[in-house]
């Protein structure tokens, strides 16, 4: 009779999952997705690019006042389109800033007459470096050539801060690089068909940056590959210590040409004591 009543006594009711439960999960749920997107939106916010429109408007503005000057005062010999024109100028395009800045802040352009070699000169007045006038128009002239084939930048440094710390490691790579035209202490010197490495004593710490990057005339390029911007400041701390203070630590500059005339002088010397001595045996016998 037990058996009986146990095997026919209904199974006992599943247990009722309380409605608040399924609730809180999707209130956590709501919580995980809300904190995640604070999370982005803060991030965004710490991490987000400045923005680029104000740049771009003022880019534009020195643009074309750029082009304006450009129309003034180079479009006669480099082109329109700064393609160039025959037996007056070579092309613009891809010489950038730092040429630009380069060779009209030296005065070599405009050109006084077609020669060999386009010397320095006083720069014209318009675009002086040292006004503010002149340097707001070399920026503008340089943004406008480099919106048209882009090129070499020009430091946005100037003045002492393109000075390295270390101007004998300068003076190293001076010699390897640069004496072998320039002379050992940047007195200049005589090249073929009539050109020639200039003296660097006039030259500004931004011309010689621009001239290392851009190669002028004779010059070789020197990209950040060959020498760093770091050694680049070295050879111009080198070569502003021994063209503004006359660092002659030998004694007499011998013309500031190095060992080549010092050994010219010894060896003149040296061969008029020579032939005197000569001469005085021969008339003592």
């Amino acid at each position: 009779m037990t058996s009986q009543t146990t095997e026919s006594s209904p199974p006992p009711a599943p247990r009722r999952r309380r409605p608040h439960g399924k609730f809180r999960r999707r209130v956590a749920g709501t919580l995980a997705i809300g904190l995640g997107l604070l999370a982005v939106g803060f991030g965004y916010e710490v991490l987000k690019p400045n923005a680029q429109e104000a740049t771009a408007q003022d880019n534009t503005a020195l643009v074309a006042q750029g082009q304006e000057l450009y129309n003034n005062a180079c479009i006669t010999c480099h082109g329109a389109n700064l393609q160039g024109v025959q037996d007056r100028g070579p092309s613009l395009v891809g010489v950038g800033d730092a040429a630009t800045y380069f060779q009209v802040s030296s005065g070599r352009m405009p050109l006084a007459r077609q020669e060999a070699q386009a010397v320095r000169k006083a720069p014209v007045p318009q675009f002086d470096p040292q006004t503010e006038e002149g340097q707001r128009n070399l920026d503008a002239l340089g943004a406008f050539v480099d919106a048209n084939g882009g090129g070499p930048q020009a430091p946005a440094q100037t003045g002492a801060a393109l000075r390295g710390d270390d101007p004998a490691r300068g003076g190293q790579l001076f010699r390897l690089n640069c004496a072998s035209c320039h002379n050992f202490v940047g007195v200049g010197g005589a090249l073929s068909s009539g050109k020639f490495a200039p003296a660097l004593g006039a030259a500004s710490e931004e011309q010689i940056y621009t001239a290392m990057l851009t190669g002028p005339q004779n010059m070789p390029k020197f990209s950040d590959r060959q020498l760093t911007p770091d050694e680049k400041k070295d050879i111009i701390a080198y070569v502003k210590s021994v063209t503004n203070n006359n660092n002659n630590v030998g004694g007499y500059a011998s013309g500031g040409l190095g060992p080549t005339s010092e050994m010219v002088i010894v060896f003149v010397v040296g061969l008029a004591a020579v032939v005197g001595f000569a001469m005085w045996l021969g008339a003592k016998n």
